[in-house]
């Protein structure tokens, strides 16, 4: 079996005062907020679930669930039109409601999740929006093959 490895190679430049941007560290900003704010409104749109629930299940407070359904926090990126993040999103929906032993799951999906949202450039607009010149500058991604040996 193959497997790739993306390594994101970037330098500090001393005359701009740039810095290095992790692709885990957009993912933080943008990508886990847009997840969770899919989260909350499937549990209450799909699962006709209150907010306080949905805030006891997601260890968040009601009103983090309130700012996540009304599209007020979470909307830095668009994702819920894309078939793969929905179905991914369902699964950990389900997870979180029917099969609480395998909540260790989540993480493997968060990180599916991520991995599509990189591959369709969901996630860099809002890094190009930022500052496109060290974006695409400092953006440099090695592949290896883990299987040599």
């Amino acid at each position: 079996m193959t497997r790739v490895i993306f390594i994101y190679v970037s330098n500090r430049n001393k005359q701009t005062g740039e810095q290095m941007l992790l692709p885990c560290e957009v993912g933080v900003k943008t990508v886990l907020p847009a997840i969770k704010a899919l989260i909350a409104r499937n549990f209450v749109e799909k699962h006709g679930m209150k907010e306080q629930q949905v805030a006891t299940i997601l260890g968040l407070s009601q009103s983090a669930i309130s700012r996540y359904t009304t599209k007020n926090r979470g909307n830095i990126i668009q994702i819920e039109n894309v078939p793969e993040v929905q179905a991914l999103i369902d699964q950990m929906v389900n997870i979180l409601l029917h099969e609480k032993a395998k909540q260790n799951e989540i993480l493997k999906l968060f990180c599916r999740l991520c991995k599509i949202i990189r591959e369709k450039g969901l996630m860099c607009e809002p890094c190009q929006k930022k500052d496109p010149t060290t974006l695409s500058r400092s953006m440099r991604f090695l592949s290896f093959n883990l299987n040599r040996g």
